[in-house]
């Protein structure tokens, strides 16, 4: 081989590498995040398991979609403190860099009904996201699905939901719901002494929610 055809194929040859490794670098850029948050103090229970069922969902979309799951339960996370400065608990340790490194490309938050309202870990878990505000919007235009289990078919379910969405929406997100029978979000019932899978409405309401996050995401990604 002489001096020109052996620059000519060596040139050849590092254009290759170097069009692999954007390709490469340009399909890991194209990955779409997911998380997926349980605001029950019983960790595993029904509301872990609904939202890993928004979360199954949602990775079955598309091969890209990697899907974070957090379960608070056992966790200790308390409220916002306001001026007195952050809390160092379980939310600064083991949360908030599951949902910061990398931000999420969508979202999924899911909370027991107590009383017609919302766990007292789930208010603790979206006062301590006021971290993700300052010195900017951090989750500004990610799309963000809720779902919310009772222990009655109408047990408040829709009250907790809003209130999740109400408080998301002080991070300017894209507020998703469901397709037909999930149009707000995901509604389950755990009449089956914690089974819930055998809430066959309500486990389709939890796929629906986590496909529609999914789709939303995918499209925002490639904008």
């Amino acid at each position: 081989m002489d001096r020109r055809n052996f620059l000519t194929k060596g040139v050849a040859a590092t254009t290759v590498f170097a069009s692999m490794s954007l390709s490469s670098n340009a399909a890991e850029s194209k990955k779409v995040r997911i998380a997926g948050v349980s605001c029950s103090p019983r960790k595993g229970k029904t509301t872990a398991m609904a939202v890993k069922t928004a979360l199954d969902a949602a990775q079955g979309v598309n091969s890209g979609i990697k899907t974070e799951f957090i379960d608070l339960g056992g966790l200790n996370v308390s409220g916002y403190t306001g001026d007195a400065g952050p809390s160092k608990d379980d939310f600064d340790k083991i949360v908030l860099p599951k949902l910061s490194e990398p931000l999420p490309d969508g979202l999924i938050i899911g909370s027991p009904v107590y009383f017609r309202t919302i766990s007292a870990l789930c208010k603790a878990f979206l006062e301590r996201l006021a971290v993700l505000r300052k010195p900017k919007l951090l989750l500004a235009d990610i799309p963000v699905g809720v779902l919310a289990v009772g222990a009655y078919r109408n047990g408040g379910q829709e009250l907790a939901i809003e209130q999740i969405q109400s408080a998301m929406l002080c991070h300017e997100v894209m507020i998703v719901g469901g397709k037909p029978g999930a149009h707000q979000g995901a509604t389950l019932w755990n009449a089956y002494k914690d089974d819930i899978e055998k809430d066959e409405f309500g486990m389709d309401s939890a796929k629906k929610l986590g496909v529609r996050v999914a789709e939303a995401a995918l499209r925002l990604k490639q904008k």
